[in-house]
């Protein structure tokens, strides 16, 4: 029997395929690397009689990155980036091991379905799951087609059936212009991130960004934020006047009339106005036009509109509203939520998708009045050629989604009724007046038919009080005639739905990548979001905009990402060369680079007016090992330690506290130990600031703390406090924090696993013996008098903390709060090593059965 490997994005995705195409009928089991799981049936393939194996990755399998060399900022120029730096495919998260796993489950498969999103992204995807398992798959005849892909647009049982019936090949054009886009990103970012970086935070103490970043999406997105402060700081406010009149008839409710020449900037010119109108008493009807009028019922919704609605009406930033929106996608309540098209295709089930909101008491009554008169035809939109518009593909309540998700739910399943109701139709009545020689009007809408406002009310017209039934030559009695000052006003702050419109106008970022994109500005700390979803510039940010401005315009402008996007469109329609396309913008940026590197001194005149010298921020904390005179923690993203005596600038690890270790020095290099601590109640080391960035043995690399130092004999080191290898991670080690008493812990020095032992003992120390039965290092323990699980006078023992039975009950698996490390922090574990202690075993099945639970 053949066998049919088939691939989803995700593993719950694929969990709902394999539910709807075996009819419930699957057998599920973990698969190798533990996150993705394999479900698998019989059923029929081409004709034949197959086995069915679906799984899934998670996300992208590769990631562009540059060979080893490259990485080292320290070493590598920024500007061989552009075309020097080799790059490699590298994978995603090498934890999971994805490539292993897949060439696993697809050793000794025939066909293979491909199941991964239907975007540009998705079809970059199924090449990185072909280039890994096309190697040991079956090779059948030369003839014979073994790689499919599924076309699909919902979690639905009749999209994924269809997809299954008429599926066709993945496409590489789109896939190619994906890499390119990495590519570009890849370079062009890095050279000019760690260029501008490495100057800057060299220079100024109180930047506040652990990264100076660059990008050729994300920079234009600051500009528009920082264009419309400067607009807002340049503004200057205008006095001008309006008259304003109030007539009344009879016992009737005053009106208040406009005046048609709107507004005058002469304050003597609108008292003119004034006194011609006062010559009459009475305002004379000129005129009474009664239009019937509609509002338009929406176009179908793509992803722009709801990231636009989402951050104006229910207060949700892009990304959060992306992260809804994919899950709502996966549990197969809405269609897919990334397309740029706004027109439903003819074939598409309107009346069937409204079909299954009868029941929503939310909207039950228009939904039924809809299916009783007819469905109005959409409004015709665009059609990108991608997926269908965002659209409700089941019932749902808001008990199964949660707030936030039904939050989303709610408008996009409104949305898609209103695309399918009626216009909103109302009647504007508008009554000229002449008081004098001046023309007012005033006018006033009545609702004639809501439309598509009943399921949409807050676009509904507004009530108003009627107008006066009057015709002309009535007259009105003036009540009040008069001239009012009044200021032009500037414009507020960008707000995220105005961003997400400027973006889209001048092709900045893809409906999926927009979201990224601010979020990124954002968290450089070049903007904050302040009430309303305003977009806030900061200094920083500011400045940095000023500064390209000030260098070289297009580094901010949207004009050249605008034209290169268009470029990549037509490498996805096969219209362009993929390495054409690439190496012309590459050569155009590399310039941009270096007149960028050359121009710097005048984007330095503007930082150095905003941000204090490094050697004048922060405040004195260790002793430098050089010239033994206090260095300086600057606290501001990065915070680090700086010696100006020595005019050298020391990493730490960041998100986390810094203090002095009680005055100790490192033997190597004499600088003065810090200790860093996550937070309150997660784990803690000391480290050598010299150390940190210079390593000073050959296995160890940058960003490591004493805890993971291989010294031989220093007391802080690995080898005297470690105690052994972590119940969880393999390659950490169990450290004793001896800054922890009377609450007393170790800590893996890799991951976040933290065993609280020992509570009040009065000292723990670690024994220069080991365990003979798995081999960690043994723990004396002075214990309180009063606190002892010791028999009566005895407060002293020595053991192993995971075999001893008299310590078994004192120890407490937890797992600290850790953000991430940062500061050159290290990628993967050193090995399991110990020096003079020897390689450690895993303890016992007892510790690992310990109770674990974040705190």
């Amino acid at each position: 029997m053949r066998t049919v490997l088939m691939v989803a994005e995700k593993p719950s995705l694929a969990q709902s395929i394999a539910k709807i195409l075996s009819k419930g009928n699957c057998t599920s089991r973990k698969g190798l690397n533990g996150a993705c799981s394999v479900h698998e049936y019989p059923g029929s393939f081409q004709g034949q009689t197959v086995r069915f194996k679906m799984t899934s990755v998670c996300g992208h399998v590769m990631s562009l990155d540059f060979i080893g060399k490259y990485n080292n900022w320290d070493k590598v120029d920024p500007a061989e980036l552009f075309s020097k730096a080799t790059t490699e495919k590298k994978e995603a998260n090498p934890k999971l091991n994805m490539v292993k796993f897949l060439q696993v489950e697809a050793r000794g498969c025939d066909y293979v379905v491909l199941w991964l999103d239907c975007d540009k992204e998705g079809e970059n995807i199924c090449f990185e799951v072909l280039d890994a398992i096309q190697p040991v798959m079956n090779k059948g005849s030369v003839r014979e087609q073994s790689v499919y892909r599924a076309k699909f647009s919902s979690i639905t049982d009749t999209d994924i059936w269809n997809a299954m019936n008429r599926l066709g090949e993945p496409n590489r054009n789109e896939a190619l212009a994906v890499d390119a886009r990495q590519e570009l990103d890849l370079r062009i970012g890095c050279a000019f991130t760690r260029f501008q970086t490495k100057y800057f935070q060299g220079k100024y103490g109180n930047l506040d960004s652990s990264l100076i970043s660059f990008g050729p999406c994300q920079t234009p997105t600051l500009g528009f934020c920082v264009e419309r402060h400067d607009k807002i700081q340049s503004f200057k406010p205008e006095t001008y006047w309006i008259l304003q009149a109030k007539v009344f008839r009879g016992k009737e409710s005053p009106l208040t009339l406009d005046w048609n020449r709107l507004r005058v900037f002469d304050r003597e010119v609108g008292q003119m106005f004034v006194n011609l109108a006062k010559t009459s008493r009475d305002a004379q009807v000129e005129s009474v036009s009664k239009k019937e009028k509609a509002k338009q019922r929406p176009q179908a919704l793509n992803t722009v509109e709801m990231l636009r609605v989402a951050s104006s009406a229910l207060g949700m930033g892009p990304q959060h509203t992306m992260q809804i929106a994919e899950r709502l996608y996966i549990q197969g309540y809405i269609s897919y939520p990334r397309t740029e098209t706004t027109h439903y295709p003819e074939h598409f089930d309107l009346k069937g998708t409204l079909k299954q909101q009868t029941n929503n008491p939310m909207w039950a009554e228009e939904v039924k009045a809809l299916l009783s008169t007819g469905l109005n035809q959409p409004r015709k939109g665009s059609d990108a050629g991608d997926h269908p518009p965002i659209t409700p593909m089941r019932a749902a309540s808001e008990g199964e989604l949660g707030s936030e998700g039904w939050r989303l739910y709610d408008y996009i399943t409104r949305h898609f009724i209103a695309t399918v109701s009626q216009d909103c139709k109302y009647l504007q009545t508008t009554i000229d007046f002449n008081i004098g020689t001046e023309a007012f009007s005033c006018s006033g809408k009545t609702l004639i038919s809501p439309g598509y406002t009943a399921v949409m009310p807050w676009q509904g017209i507004p009530l108003e009080e009627a107008m006066p039934v009057c015709e002309r030559g009535d007259t009105f009695t003036l009540d009040e005639i008069k001239l009012v000052e009044k200021q032009t006003s500037p414009p507020d702050y960008l707000t995220e739905a105005e961003l997400i419109t400027l973006m889209e106008k001048h092709g900045i970022g893809t409906d999926a990548s927009i979201p990224v994109h601010m979020n990124n500005i954002c968290q450089r700390n070049y903007v904050t979001v302040e009430n309303g979803r305003k977009l806030k510039p900061t200094n920083l940010g500011i400045v940095l905009v000023h500064g390209y401005y000030k260098t070289d315009a297009e580094l901010v402008l949207p004009t050249i990402r605008s034209a290169v996007e268009k470029q990549l469109t037509l490498i996805s329609l096969g219209k362009a060369n993929h390495q054409q396309v690439l190496q012309h913008t590459l050569d155009i940026f590399k310039r941009k680079f270096h007149y960028f590197v050359d121009s710097i001194p005048s984007m330095d005149e503007l930082m150095e007016v905003s941000f204090s010298p490094i050697a004048a921020t922060g405040k004195p904390l260790s002793r430098c090992g050089k010239c033994h005179r206090f260095m300086k923690y600057i606290q501001a993203k990065p915070s680090r330690l700086h010696c100006s005596h020595c005019d050298e600038t020391y990493s730490l690890p960041q998100n986390g506290a810094i203090k002095l270790y009680k005055e100790l020095r490192c033997p190597l290099d004499d600088f003065e130990l810090v200790l860093w601590t996550s937070g309150p109640r997660g784990k803690s080391y000391p480290l050598c600031p010299y150390c940190f960035s210079n390593p000073p043995f050959r296995d160890m690399k940058k960003g490591m703390g004493c805890n993971e130092c291989t010294h031989p004999s220093c007391q802080h080191s690995l080898n005297s406090l470690g105690i052994g290898q972590c119940v969880e991670c393999d390659s950490g080690v169990l450290v004793l924090d001896p800054t922890s008493g009377p609450k007393w812990r170790m800590a893996c020095n890799t991951c976040n696993v933290v065993v609280h032992f020992f509570d009040h003992a009065h000292r723990v120390q670690v024994a220069q013996e080991s365990c003979d039965a798995c081999e960690a290092s043994l723990v004396a323990v002075d214990f309180n008098k009063t606190r002892t699980p010791l028999p009566a006078g005895e407060t002293q023992h020595t053991g192993c903390v995971f075999c001893d039975p008299v310590f078994q009950d004192l120890v407490e698996l937890k797992h600290a709060t850790m953000r991430h490390r940062g500061g050159g922090a290290r990628r993967g574990g050193r090995g399991r090593g110990r020096g003079r202690r020897g390689n450690p075993k895993k303890p016992k099945d007892k510790m690992a059965a310990l109770a674990a639970y974040f705190v």
